[in-house]
Formats: structure tokens, sequence, C-alpha cells
């Protein structure tokens, strides 16, 4: 009976600490924690406002561009399998006038290269290989300017964030140097909302820097694949006579 009641005490005096650390640890979840959004909605400041809603904003551009870099630089639209088929099956047969109608019929940034070797096909076919090139260069810079709008969002949004997290300093030590009872509360809000500025700027920039980077390659990849593609179609018509008059009107 007594070694019973010794492993009792024993047991009590063991199980005390983990009892009083339980309670501390119900007492700390109790205390409620501001979250992401309490941070975001505390317009103390109105600098601050404004800095969340132009990165929001920088997120929402983020978004939409990448889905316009998806489909500009879709296989389908900078080389459509129905353009080349139909401008290979006219060359074969010598007729360029039906070549030409199906370019203008499947407009695409291959269709535009395509004419600029034939509107010049007069010219010879040095001055045709010249042109396919100047349009592969148009297009292509037609296509990284519209890239490159998250080239610029992944620049940005990391300034943003720097930019929130100094105002969100500032806000800091002037509740330090503030006489008020919660100035605790009000120093780690401030600098809470500091640091959130910075991780979403740097949740923006990431996967927008990335997206650059692949719908650049891509494009580029595709655009040299149409410009060899056009020389290739074309090549047909090297040893071909062309009379002028006859292509006159696709001259100007």
């Amino acid at each position: 009976m007594k070694n019973f009641r010794d492993w009792t005490t024993a047991f009590i005096l063991a199980a005390a600490p983990i009892a009083v650390y339980a309670q501390e640890g119900e007492e700390e979840a109790a205390v409620e924690t501001p979250g992401f959004m309490d941070i975001v909605l505390t317009f103390d400041n109105p600098i601050n406002l404004l800095i969340w809603l132009l990165i929001f904003l920088c997120s929402a551009a983020v978004l939409a561009f990448i889905v316009d870099g998806i489909l500009q630089t879709q296989r389908s639209k900078i080389l459509p399998d129905e353009l080349i088929n139909g401008v290979r099956g006219a060359l074969d047969e010598g007729d360029l006038d039906s070549a030409i109608h199906t370019c203008e019929t499947n407009p695409s940034q291959l269709s535009n290269i395509l004419m600029a070797g034939f509107t010049n096909i007069t010219e010879g076919y040095d001055i045709v290989q010249d042109s396919v090139k100047a349009a592969t260069e148009l297009e292509s810079e037609k296509i990284l300017q519209r890239i490159s709008y998250l080239n610029l969002c992944g620049q940005i949004a990391p300034m943003l964030g720097l930019l929130g997290t100094v105002t969100g300093m500032v806000s800091a030590f002037a509740g330090m140097a503030s006489n008020s009872g919660d100035k605790d509360t009000k120093l780690a809000m401030a600098i809470s909302g500091a640091l959130w500025t910075t991780v979403c700027g740097l949740l923006i920039a990431v996967p927008a820097l990335l997206a650059f980077t692949i719908f650049k390659n891509i494009a580029v990849q595709r655009l040299l694949e149409s410009e060899a593609t056009v020389l290739d179609l074309i090549k047909t018509l090297r040893n071909a006579e062309v009379e002028d008059e006859e292509y006159e009107e696709y001259e100007e």
C-alpha cells in the first residue's frame, strides 16, 4: 500500500508541470491573434491603404497577363496548321493568288511573315529572305511587348512591398513614441503589416518573372520556326519567273 501511495505521489508530481503547460497553452490559444485581413483592413494610415490597393491591382494584372501570355504563345495561334497546309498546297500547284488569299483569310503572325515574302517576290529571292527576316523581327517585337508587362509587374511588386515595409516601420516607431496604453499592440501590428507587404510583393514578383521568361523563350522559338517555315514554303518560287504587272497590287 505504501508503494502504491509513493507511485501515485510521483505520478502527480510528474504530471503537474504538463498540466500547467497545457493550461497555459489553452490560455494562449484563447487570445485572438490578428489575421492577414485584419492587418490589411487597418486603415490607420492612408498611404498603407494605397500600397495594399496597388499590390492587389498588381496581382490581378499578373494573372491577366499570364492568361494573355498563354493565349498569345500557343502554337495554333503562331503556326496554324491549316494556314501552312493551305499555302503549301497552293504553292505546290503554282497558284500564288490562292496562297495569298489563304494568308488573308487566316490572320496570324505566320500569315504576316508570309505576306512580307509574297509582296516582294518580284524583287528576287534574296530580297524575299530579307523581308521575311524583318517581318519575323517585327512580329517578335509585337509579342514581346505584350509579354514584357509581366516583367514590369515583376519589378514593381517588390518595390511596392519595400515601400510598405518602410511605411510600416515608420508607423511602428511613431507608435513607440506615443503614450497610449496599447503601444505594444500598435507596434506589433505595424511591424506585421510591414512584413506582410514584402511577402505579398515577392509572391507576386516570382511567378510574374518566371512566366515572363517562359513565354519569352516560347515566343522567340516559335517565331524562328515561323521564319524557317516561310522560307521552306516559298523556296519553290525561287526560280519562278513572275511578271511585275501580275503582282503589282500586292507591292503596295
